[in-house]
């Protein structure tokens, strides 16, 4: 009894011993053993232990992949399924392993076939950079019956080429898969000591904004994009996918965001196979450019992704950037190409070693010195005093081994010895020792020339996918469609999308901020929702967009009960939601007369009838607000009358009063803006276009609606002159002849066609969107005889024609280069005013500082700005 109760006791002392450290060991085996790579070969366990399977069974053929995995198992203490789960990922990246048979889609999500239906082998690149049984360092495998590396001697940034996701016990590794030859390129940048940086390149290609990327550091962030292309007007076509979404995670997030009423499509058809196709028809009335940026805003085709490089170094996780990463991959190439070559020394120094040893052996004729010894030690004594002699020229003692080695020759070796061979292969064996050893001393260059083979031998084919670009940044509000129905009870002072029984004001989203006028002259901003209490006596209800500039409220209201009026315009670009503002004034009986909402900023006429007063002359006031500066919200305005208003009546509509907007386009982010960013482009208003044309000899005109996307590549990105012709030089493929049209575009939306010749050899050469352009044409040299350029006035050389006209033959002879000269474009609008209307005999400014003694009392606008006529 007494020894059962001990051996009770020692057992508890036991296990409260164990699982003091029970979870850190846990920890460490997940981080160290499974989750996160090494930095020097960038495998994972599992997949080192796959890589030195396939080359454990290596023949040059196929292998079934189960037959691998079976392999595998002896090394890897878990099951078949994470091992054939780790080789199909590893098979998928195109790299590594030369794939066979059904390997899975990474376009649309698809499984790989069973591990028994598929084949693998290595890849001539895997065998040549990833294996050296001389240079690797082994382990026991978990069983202790087989040897396995401990890192595989990968001469070449792996890690970076392939990346990696990983969930370990506290903390996670992200790092994106890299370019192959930018990899390559930065290598040899770091050995030439210059900097470098490098960017991620994903197989499915998208778009990449890497602003924010941090070297792939923790805290980084990048934004990946699909690629989307506008078939016609109601057909969209996502061709690339951003990292880590296939088609069916892409179109289950724009089927859900269709049913929120974030966007709205027909109907989305998937035709990806090996190239991903996924059509999205809109209905006649959508925008396509404004269904692009909802579709980047509200579905899986723009997703974040937080980069995170955690990797294993000397058996420790250690958070480092990419850049750092390829640094030390370098150098740990730099190290096993040394270990190499120190390798290859030594085998080449003993061959030539032995090889002298033999020739001596032989020459020397001291294998007859043995022929009546009787004890093999006495054998290797005889030879051993006999080589001495002989051996002083070499470059180690002779050992018993190295006398072993020459007492194996065979006698028909020593028969047919040829003493010139011998010379011959000691020779080269010098030479091949003085290459090695310069190499050695040449470290640097040696991996240089290595990286520039690797380069060579293997980066066909595997050129950057993925474009790198700065997004715009793309308003929700602006381009979410309108799903809610909104309404008001005025009387009551509700608004929202609930009140269905009273007064519809109009569609939006529920994402929009709603802003709201009450008679009293209070103004408030509210969200979107299904019923909102604002304030008895609503005037004004309408969706609200922060910094709009263009909006311009009027107004004529009382200041208190007994106060004066006055009249103000102002524009609402900031608020705090939910704020109660006072417009009109915050002492009791302030009250709005007249309100009105311009979006354009037009400016009205109004007529102010006076209560009937003996000491009022006249009973009328007559206001045009054009004549008002548009001020601040909180501004007290302009003083109409301190006599009682009867009302307020309106004379005549208004016209905008604002100038003409400047358009830049940014070629950073492919948008237009209105915020200096990039090239102007020019003022615009009204119907102004612009001119697109690209190299296939497609001219469209677009709206300079802020929200219309640019990705393509243009040869003319302009404002449009509505009577400016257009003159293209092509070249025509099937009649090895360069032809010359002009012609004017319609005002149309539609694209407009203008290249003649579909031939494939066909290009256009020159697009002029002037007058008075010349052409100076520079022959090539026939015969060894050279031909003076030739000077051309392009108008006079063609009349204007048809947009389908094949247009006249330009140049018959071979041509070198075809300069084309344009006159200089004048400035439309003086620098010194900013316009905001001019019409005959009238201008506007916005420009308060102008005053009227500025202007000539006689002449026209034309004489003040020196505009032509």
């Amino acid at each position: 009894m007494e020894e059962n109760n001990t051996h009770h006791e020692e057992s508890l002392r036991k296990v409260s011993g164990l699982y003091q450290d029970w979870f850190l060991d846990y920890a460490s085996y997940v981080i160290l053993d499974r989750a996160i790579p090494s930095i020097f070969d960038g495998f994972k366990p599992v997949q080192r232990r796959i890589m030195h399977s396939m080359r454990e069974l290596e023949d040059g053929r196929y292998n079934k992949v189960a037959n691998v995995v079976g392999n595998t198992m002896k090394y890897h203490p878990h099951g078949d399924a994470s091992i054939t789960d780790a080789m199909v990922q590893l098979g998928q990246k195109e790299l590594l392993i030369d794939t066979q048979g059904n390997w899975g889609n990474i376009y649309t999500g698809d499984s790989a076939a069973a591990a028994r239906y598929i084949e693998a082998r290595l890849t001539p690149f895997a065998l040549e950079v990833v294996f050296n049984a001389k240079t690797t360092h082994w382990a026991k495998s978990y069983d202790g019956r087989n040897n396995e590396p401990v890192d595989l001697p990968v001469k070449f940034p792996l890690l970076l080429a392939q990346g990696v996701e990983g969930i370990g016990v506290g903390l996670s590794t992200k790092i994106m898969p890299h370019n192959f030859n930018e990899l390559i390129e930065a290598s040899i940048a770091h050995l030439k000591g210059k900097k470098f940086q490098i960017f991620p390149d994903f197989l499915t290609g998208g778009m990449l904004d890497v602003s924010g990327y941090n070297d792939g550091e923790r805290g980084g962030r990048i934004r990946a994009r699909a690629r989307i292309i506008q078939k016609d007007k109601n057909t969209l076509c996502i061709i690339e996918l951003p990292f880590g979404k296939n088609t069916g995670d892409l179109i289950d997030s724009i089927i859900k965001a269709n049913e929120r009423g974030k966007i709205k499509i027909k109907k989305i058809e998937d035709n990806t196979s090996d190239k991903v196709e996924i059509n999205i028809h809109l209905n006649n009335d959508a925008s396509p450019d404004r269904t692009i940026d909802a579709l980047y805003a509200f579905t899986d085709c723009e997703i974040p992704i937080s980069p995170n490089a955690c990797v294993i170094v000397g058996n420790k996780p250690m958070f480092l950037t990419v850049s750092e990463i390829l640094r030390q991959n370098t150098d740990h190439t730099v190290s096993l190409l040394k270990k190499e070559l120190e390798i290859e020394l030594h085998e080449l120094q003993e061959n030539w070693h032995f090889s002298s040893l033999e020739r001596i052996f032989i020459e020397n004729r001291i294998y007859h010195d043995i022929e009546e010894v009787k004890s093999w030690e006495e054998v290797i004594s005889t030879i051993d005093k006999s080589l001495k002699p002989h051996t002083s020229h070499l470059l180690r003692a002779v050992t018993e081994e190295d006398i072993v080695r020459l007492t194996e020759i065979r006698i028909k070796r020593i028969s047919r010895f040829d003493l010139d061979k011998f010379k011959e292969n000691i020779l080269a064996l010098e030479g091949k020792i003085e290459q090695v050893k310069y190499n050695l001393e040449n470290l640097i260059p040696y991996s240089i020339a290595y990286y520039t083979n690797i380069l060579k031998k293997y980066g066909k084919g595997k050129e950057r996918k993925t474009e790198l670009r700065i997004f715009d940044t793309i308003d929700a509000t602006k381009v979410a469609v309108a799903n809610e129905k909104f309404y008001v009870n005025r009387e009551e002072g509700f608004v929202g999308t609930s009140l269905r029984k009273d007064e519809y004001l109009f569609d939006c989203s529920d994402i929009d901020d709603i802003i709201t006028f009450q008679k009293d002259g209070t103004m408030k901003v509210v969200k979107v929702e299904a019923k909102t209490f604002i304030g008895k006596n609503i005037e004004h209800v309408a969706v609200w967009k922060k910094n709009d500039k263009r909006t311009v409220y009027n107004m004529i209201y009382r200041e208190s009960k007994d106060g004066a009026y006055y009249m103000k315009r102002f524009s609402v670009t900031g608020v705090t939601r939910n704020t109660d503002y006072k417009l009109a004034s915050d002492k009791k009986g302030a009250e709005m007369l007249y309100f009105s909402a311009n979006p354009n900023g037009e400016a009205e006429k109004v007529s102010v009838i006076l209560k009937s007063n003996a000491r009022v002359r006249k009973s009328k006031i007559d206001i045009d607000f054009s004549e008002l500066a548009i001020k601040g919200r909180d501004s007290k305005g302009n003083l109409v009358t301190k006599y009682p208003v009867k009302k307020v009546d309106l004379k005549e509509e208004g016209h905008s009063t604002l100038a003409p907007r400047k358009i830049w386009f940014d070629e950073t982010v492919r948008r237009l803006n209105a915020d200096a960013r990039g090239t102007l482009l020019g003022t615009f208003k009204g119907d102004d276009k612009i001119l697109t044309i690209n190299a296939e000899g497609d001219a469209k005109l677009v709206s300079f609606d802020l929200s219309n996307r640019f990705d393509g590549e243009y040869l003319v990105f302009e404002k449009w002159k509505p009577e400016q012709a257009i003159t293209c030089i092509y070249f025509d493929g099937e009649k090895q002849i360069y032809f010359i049209k002009r012609f004017l575009l319609e005002n149309t939306l539609n694209v407009q066609h203008f290249m003649p010749s579909e031939h494939p050899k066909s290009f256009i050469e020159n697009i002029i969107v002037s007058d008075n352009a010349t052409a100076e044409i520079i022959f090539a040299k026939e015969k060894g005889k050279e031909r003076e350029p030739e000077t051309i006035n392009i108008d006079q050389f063609i009349s204007v024609k048809g947009i389908k006209a094949l247009g006249n033959q330009f140049i018959k002879d071979k041509v070198k280069a075809i300069n084309i000269t344009v006159p200089e474009v004048t400035e439309e609008i003086h620098e010194g005013f900013d316009v905001v209307e001019a019409t005959e005999g009238h201008i506007s400014f916005i420009d308060e500082d102008v005053k009227d003694e500025d202007f000539p009392e006689e002449g026209t606008i034309g004489d003040l700005f020196d505009f032509p006529g």
